[in-house]
């Protein structure tokens, strides 16, 4: 990856990202295509409505599929999440959670929009009073006061690292912390407060968060606490660069019929570009999105 400027730099490996990637490198554009397969909704899945499909398919089959196609076309997948998106002159900068700085003419989001509850007492009361499930969102809300993070992997920490800019204390609650080494380094030197091997029982709080009630019937008292389970979504990601959300339910990127967001040179497909939740919609946005980002890449390309 390194200072080498891709052309199409997809982010998310599911139905639409993978589509998306086909189409762009049979338009000879570079493409490398960031993410895991199992964060696709459709990993565990029983695929039986999807068209010249015959019968029940597994979900993990059609992706690892989808993935050999993909790279036997020429383009790259790197199994890791991004964590963040600057605008960088003509190009876009991502970091993805090995530390690896990767540039691209382009950009298309296609990581879905499932945010994983944790499902417990008080979480719901408590959203927006002290229940966040974004750090780069909401972290300014949160200064000086103790924070508590609840996740295993790379969102997690990075949020918690985010977070000690802001918070008087940082706390991290995880089973098990599973990151890259790079991560991992930059947790160990920090002054974030591991706590692995336990969980959260309870949000505790009426109008407000008063603290958290862990596995252990302990309590730990802080005002707030960010839910970051798996990697960060398109909509976490996309804010942080001003990416446009739907104005009637601010839950999915506003994009027109060719896949382009409000920021020249960004594309969104699939769930992120909002309902119906199908592989069906996800396959034909992808397939849009990779089309126009290639040739957006081109008409960059010829300029310079």
């Amino acid at each position: 990856m390194g200072a080498q400027v891709i052309d199409v730099v997809i982010i998310g490996a599911g139905p639409a990202g993978l589509q998306a990637a086909v189409h762009a490198v049979r338009k000879k554009a570079s493409v490398l295509v960031l993410g895991k397969a199992k964060r696709s909704a459709i990993y565990r899945a029983h695929v039986e409505n999807y068209l010249c499909v015959d019968g029940v398919t597994e979900g993990s089959e059609m992706l690892k599929v989808g993935r050999e196609q993909v790279v036997r076309f020429g383009a790259e997948i790197a199994e890791e999440d991004a964590l963040e998106i600057q605008k960088k002159a003509d190009f876009f900068l991502v970091r993805t959670e090995t530390g690896k700085d990767v540039t691209a003419r382009t950009l298309i989001l296609a990581t879905g929009t499932t945010r994983s509850k944790l499902n417990v007492k008080g979480e719901k009361k408590l959203l927006g009073l002290g229940v966040s499930y974004c750090v780069d969102c909401d972290a300014n809300f949160f200064r000086n006061v103790p924070v508590a993070v609840v996740g295993n992997e790379s969102s997690a920490v990075d949020g918690a690292l985010t977070l000690l800019g802001y918070a008087s204390e940082v706390f991290l609650i995880a089973k098990k912390i599973s990151v890259s080494e790079e991560l991992g380094r930059k947790l160990a030197d920090s002054k974030i407060k591991l706590m692995e091997g336990t969980w959260v029982k309870e949000i505790i709080g009426d109008s407000e968060l008063k603290g958290l009630l862990l596995e252990d019937d302990s309590t730990l008292i802080v005002e707030g606490v960010f839910i970051e389970l798996g990697a960060k979504n398109a909509i976490e990601l996309a804010t942080t660069i001003d990416v446009q959300l739907d104005t009637e339910t601010f839950s999915y990127i506003a994009t027109d019929k060719k896949q382009k967001t409000n920021i020249p040179g960004i594309y969104a497909a699939g769930d992120v570009a909002g309902p119906p939740h199908q592989m069906a919609k996800a396959v034909g946005e992808g397939c849009v999105a990779g089309w126009k980002a290639a040739n957006f890449a081109r008409i960059m390309k010829k300029k310079m």
